[in-house]
């Protein structure tokens, strides 16, 4: 029987953090609610943990009540970098609402945190969470990071190449996705062609191996519920114009010139895409601050659209623009078909 693991989705700024918390308060409540209800003490809580029923090794626990709470493991490709807060929109302690977060502030904006790393410590949270009887949810808009973790997609064991790399980082996004179509168009079909560290992962795989690699995908032994939110185009754009408006006045411009100051290069600023780019030509006086916003708000209203260009291709995911009441996605039923349970179908 396959583990049980949540996954939410979404472009930037649909509100996926704040759901997978109001999922994991349901989910710890409903949890806390059972154990009151039936007078369980600790000792009992924790033999329930470790409860089998084939006797042997974890619970396989197949319904949202067979666990005790839940912990949110970000997919954010950006968010593992200490530092980067405002611009990444990075959840903070008090929305976190007292529930665990995993790989946020995970290493220096200075390193590169590549997908296998991304890898190696989901998959240890994943496993961390389980042992102690806990729901994982996995959040986050990197729509890559998850499928490796998740076994969707295989990444290729090739090491990096210092050298390689830094020529290609010379190069814009574009001269890079112009390189990568010529040597292997089959990957620049389904690559996010304006993202210069996708860019140059894939053509340094290439060098490596001739062509990137098309290896069938191992499936892990987690039953996956997978929901995505989409706001209509108009309420996005508008979520998107009023968080750039907050963001600003949080203090964005402020902590992109703290973190050069600590030592993050401008050039630096700019692989990290989006807002840091654009603040790197701001702070270098290279750009206006109205040039600041607009590129700001248009990168991620282009950014939104190519996330879901990515996860339509995934038929597993039940879209809504709203998910209102978490509770009607909480149900108790004993078993699942096959070790899974569809979740309300979106209306």
């Amino acid at each position: 029987m396959k583990q049980k693991i949540l996954v939410i989705v979404g472009p930037t700024a649909s509100g996926k953090s704040a759901l997978a918390v109001q999922m994991a308060l349901e989910i710890s409540k409903r949890a806390k609610n059972r154990f009151r209800i039936r007078g369980v003490g600790k000792a009992a809580l924790e033999a329930y943990k470790s409860y089998d029923e084939s006797g042997v090794g974890a619970p396989q626990r197949r319904r949202w009540d067979d666990f005790t709470g839940a912990e949110v493991i970000s997919a954010d490709s950006r968010q593992v970098y200490k530092g980067l807060d405002i611009g990444t929109g990075k959840i903070t302690k008090k929305e976190m609402r007292g529930i665990p977060h995993h790989l946020l502030d995970v290493t220096s904006p200075k390193k590169i945190f590549t997908a296998n790393d991304f890898l190696r410590h989901g998959r240890k949270a994943i496993d961390d969470i389980l042992s102690r009887g806990k729901l994982p949810i996995i959040c986050g808009g990197t729509g890559f990071y998850i499928d490796a973790l998740l076994g969707r997609v295989v990444l290729p064991d090739v090491p990096a190449n210092p050298k390689l790399r830094a020529q290609l980082q010379k190069k814009s996004a574009a001269e890079l996705f112009a390189m990568l179509k010529k040597i292997d168009p089959r990957r620049a079909k389904d690559i996010d062609s304006k993202n210069p560290v996708r860019l140059v992962r894939a053509i340094e795989i290439v060098k490596a191996l001739g062509k990137v690699p098309a290896v069938k995908p191992k499936p892990l032994p987690y039953a996956i519920e997978w929901i995505g939110i989409k706001p209509d185009d108009k309420t996005l754009r508008a979520r998107i114009h009023k968080r750039l408006l907050q963001r600003m006045k949080q203090g964005m411009v402020q902590e992109a010139r703290r973190l050069h100051k600590a030592g993050l290069s401008y050039k630096r600023m700019h692989v990290l895409g989006l807002e840091y780019r654009y603040l790197a030509l701001y702070l270098q006086k290279k750009i206006t601050k109205p040039q600041l916003l607009d590129k700001i708000e248009q990168g991620n209203w282009h950014y939104a659209k190519r996330q879901m260009t990515y996860w339509r291709r995934n038929k597993d995911i039940k879209w809504r623009a709203v998910w209102n009441d978490v509770g009607t996605l909480i149900q108790t039923q004993d078993t699942w078909p096959h070790g899974q349970r569809p979740l309300p179908a979106v209306s």
